[in-house]
């Protein structure tokens, strides 16, 4: 059954699903109406929000939303869980390496009060554990740990140090001191090589000192050790090579969703779908093989609304690069009920959308992907490669999304603001979203409203 593309509530969703259960349609394992979400797990901020009307829209969310009761069922059929966290996009490759092994990253929970509309309390809790308010509202992770209600408890959690965020670095330290064990492994800070230095060519166009490859190289050496000790199993190089190349399947897919969507003359998917799509690429929602079948049907989608010249949101929306996550998914419905439309974004893993090298030792490969990220270098290399893209997808005007409390956010947004703004010619801004942006929203709409007004003024000149 298709229908012409438009978004959707939840009520009207779950009639559709029930409409395509009758006439046979066929849905994974983990399908069914997303309705149950909200009854079963208390995700209330499904109602708040408009969904992509299409199956594979459908098949996106419920993958999303039944990761925690996945990972449960895996646990329980003997497979080990590994907790990844703030690397997003390195140790989940090297985990689905080995087999019967799962990973996943604790840091989703910061979407967790979003999604329960803080009823959940992790943020009240979080503050009883020693993180406040003054912190990034990934906060929620550590009293996700403590509680136990929501992921499961991993066999193996692994972190990042050194060059990451200065909240998630304190967070997970004292998650480290309420009684769990982390193995750490050392993040250095990119820079530029030095005239004559031995280097080495990065994803993204980026390059590095070669002993700073070779310290990253070494760290997940130490990692790859202990993920083999997890399940009795070397992590050869033939099995992290084959890893990589199913990565590299996986990014491939979204790459192509990506240039899809954004090179289009209208909107062929959604932005909040686009946002949680680029999500599977970091750590595969849990399961690396269906996360590419998940990408592969948004691209046909995508593909055959293009051909056909159908758009979900008015063709004629101002073109707009996003930069970071939101906290609360509603903003990025707010965005095109403001008059915009998604054509670019930059939510703080762009490593891991580039491709892998297969053509170096796999460590090697890995090391150079993971010194890409761009958190972990000076934010001239983001900006960078931000105004590329931005002119590649024909952008009008530039939002940059401030994550509340974010030690990262303090300056960086705003040199990514002004830069953009220059550099590009276009509109930009700034905006705060917290996890639950109600209150705000009124002054979120104001906001978006002017720099697209502006956008639209400068297109009619």
């Amino acid at each position: 059954m298709r229908e012409t593309p438009r978004q959707i509530c939840l009520e009207e969703w779950d009639q559709r699903q029930a409409t395509l259960a009758r006439q046979g349609g066929g849905e994974p394992s983990y399908g069914g109406p997303l309705g149950r979400h909200v009854e079963r797990e208390g995700n209330g901020r499904l109602r708040q929000l408009r969904f992509d009307n299409s199956t594979a829209a459908l098949r996106l969310w419920n993958f999303l939303l039944t990761e925690n009761q996945r990972l449960r069922a895996a646990r329980a059929q003997g497979e080990r869980l590994v907790g990844a966290m703030k690397d997003l996009g390195t140790v989940p490759v090297m985990a689905y390496a080995l087999p019967r092994v799962r990973a996943f990253y604790p840091d989703g929970a910061w979407w967790t009060p979003c999604l329960m509309e803080c009823t959940d309390r992790l943020l009240n809790q979080a503050e009883a554990l020693g993180a406040d308010a003054t912190t990034c509202p990934v906060r929620a992770m550590l009293a996700a740990f403590q509680n136990g209600e929501h992921f499961p408890r991993p066999d193996l959690l692994v972190c990042s140090a050194g060059a990451i965020c200065d909240d998630f670095s304190a967070i997970a330290q004292r998650l480290e001191r309420l009684g769990s064990a982390v193995l750490w492994w050392e993040m250095p800070r990119r820079r530029e090589p030095e005239t004559g230095e031995a280097s080495c060519a990065l994803p993204g166009g980026l390059r590095a000192p070669a002993d700073q490859v070779e310290c990253v190289r070494d760290e997940l050496r130490r990692v790859a050790i202990a993920l083999g000790r997890l399940v009795a199993t070397e992590l050869t190089a033939e099995r992290l090579r084959d890893g990589i190349q199913s990565a590299n399947a996986v990014r491939r897919e979204l790459q192509a969703l990506r240039e899809t969507v954004y090179a289009a003359a209208g909107a062929p998917l959604p932005a909040l779908e686009m946002l949680i799509a680029e999500m599977l690429a970091v750590h595969f929602c849990s399961d690396r093989d269906e996360s590419r079948v998940v990408l592969g049907g948004l691209v046909q989608e995508a593909t055959r609304r293009v051909a056909a010249r159908q758009s979900v949101v008015d063709e004629t929306g101002i073109r707009v690069y996003w930069v970071n996550p939101v906290a609360d998914l509603r903003a990025m419905n707010l965005l095109e009920t403001c008059g915009g439309q998604l054509c670019g974004s930059d939510f703080m893993f762009t490593h891991a959308l580039d491709l892998i090298p297969e053509d170096l030792p796999p460590l090697e490969a890995l090391a150079r992907t993971a010194l890409a990220d761009p958190m972990v270098g000076p934010v001239q290399d983001r900006a960078r490669r931000i105004v590329q893209e931005c002119r590649r997808y024909r952008v009008e005007a530039v939002v940059v999304s401030r994550i509340p409390g974010a030690s990262h956010c303090a300056w960086e947004g705003a040199y990514l603001r002004e830069h953009l703004a220059a550099e590009l010619g276009v509109p930009a801004v700034e905006i705060e979203v917290p996890p639950v942006c109600d209150a705000l929203l009124p002054a979120l709409r104001t906001r978006l409203q002017a720099v697209l007004e502006i956008a639209q003024s400068r297109r009619r000149a």
